[in-house]
């Protein structure tokens, strides 16, 4: 991989990370369209910290208000909705791997998170407008519960496939429970940093050199190529995670849910059809 490749990685990283189209998803699609051979999951872990730092600029203050009240709701059902995610990753660690590496799933994981996002907005709007949640309005960040919790944290899981969005997947966990669509999207984004961590530290034998005997500890991608695709993924990354918090307020998903669906098809006619790049 060259630099110029990291680059162009990190950039679609930062903008796909918050935008509920799947970054894993775009990434092993690149790397299949550039050609590139050696094992990116440890670049592809790398640009997703780059995010993480983009996460923690944008939402320094709702991180704040939980670091000084460590012992409050909010806490606890970010630890459901991790938790989820941690079970899947450790049961299913070598068949992730396979799935990051062949993309043989990728196609129907777009389509997947298109489905996805159309159901939760269509069950965010089934009760009209005065009948969302209680008062006629979307659920509150006080009103949420454990049960919205695992929900949204069992889609999560679902999402380490590449091509199911995390991102929207858990905002389609938290919009088809009818929360708020600002919390839902400050929720996910939250989320997002356990999630982030736990890739990592499921990467620490590779980070520290544990690789095996004649492989390198980077996959054979230099580090100098790693560095540009985490910088370039936290820059663009910080604009992505403002213009996302923004559109869900303010629109629906199903211009995303669109793109995916096509997405998804054009990569299912080349896996079973031209070949080009499958």
């Amino acid at each position: 991989m060259t630099i110029f490749e990291a680059l162009i990685l990190g950039v679609v990283q930062g903008i796909t990370e918050f935008l509920p189209v799947s970054s894993s998803g775009h990434l092993v699609l690149l790397q299949k369209i550039f050609g590139i051979t050696e094992s990116a999951l440890l670049f592809d872990t790398m640009v997703h910290v780059g995010t993480l730092v983009a996460v923690f600029a944008v939402l320094w203050k709702d991180i704040w208000a939980i670091l000084k009240r460590i012992f409050q709701p909010l806490t606890l059902y970010l630890i459901i909705a991790t938790l989820p995610a941690v079970v899947f990753a450790l049961l299913f660690k070598d068949k992730i791997e396979g799935a990051f590496a062949s993309g043989g799933f990728l196609g129907f994981a777009f389509l997947a998170t298109s489905i996805l996002l159309v159901a939760s907005e269509l069950l965010f709007r089934r009760a009209g407008p005065n009948k969302a949640g209680e008062g006629g309005k979307p659920r509150t960040r006080e009103s949420m519960t454990w049960l919205d919790a695992l929900i949204i944290g069992l889609l999560q899981a679902v999402a380490i496939i590449p091509g199911v969005s995390r991102s929207g997947s858990t905002l389609s966990g938290a919009l088809s429970r009818k929360l708020d669509r600002d919390f839902a999207a400050r929720f996910s984004f939250l989320l997002s940093i356990p999630a982030i961590l736990g890739a990592l530290v499921l990467q620490v034998k590779d980070l520290a050199g544990g690789a095996p005997a004649g492989a390198s500890a980077d996959g054979g991608i230099g580090v100098g190529a790693i560095a540009a695709g985490t910088i370039a993924a936290a820059i663009v990354g910080f604009f992505s995670v403002r213009f996302m918090l923004k559109i869900v307020k303010e629109r629906s998903l199903f211009g995303f849910a669109a793109y995916t669906a096509a997405l998804g098809v054009l990569v299912l006619v080349d896996q079973f059809g031209t070949h080009l790049f499958f």
